[in-house]
């Protein structure tokens, strides 16, 4: 069961990035650099940088690792795991962390564009080898 392990560190690193984000969201309504009303429907009005980075962040800590927590919930059920595999999730969480810390502090493009790639790549890796461990 250490692929449990990875599993909580990309959990708190989302609970991290979404309470940062509804920090940052009532900073930035208290302190008037942003219209409240962007609250209501998310649009219309446009909210400061540094909480649209976190918005943007929080989202695809939402969106993609989803096919993560599939496969680590398959080697569970399937009781399934190699040495291979948890470096390989493992290899993911990381890189999702670094590719948040580029995202929410300077955001240049081409490096969290590698940090993503390299997440993904792994996670293609951490497939293939849950696949030849259930066949």
């Amino acid at each position: 069961m250490e692929i449990i392990n990875p599993i909580f560190a990309l959990v708190l690193l989302t609970f991290i990035i979404g309470f940062s984000l509804g920090g940052s969201r009532l900073i930035s309504a208290k302190k008037g650099h942003v219209d409240r009303r962007y609250f209501r429907l998310m649009s219309e009005y446009t909210p400061p940088e540094y909480s649209k980075k976190l918005e943007r962040n929080f989202s695809n800590l939402l969106e993609f690792p989803i096919i993560f927590y599939v496969g680590c919930l398959l080697s569970i059920v399937l009781n399934v795991s190699s040495p291979l595999l948890i470096l390989l999730a493992w290899a993911f969480v990381i890189l999702r962390f670094i590719h948040s810390v580029i995202h929410v502090t300077y955001n240049y493009p081409f490096h969290r564009f590698y940090a993503f790639l390299a997440s993904t790549l792994a996670l293609v890796a951490m497939w293939i080898e849950l696949f030849i461990l259930i066949k």
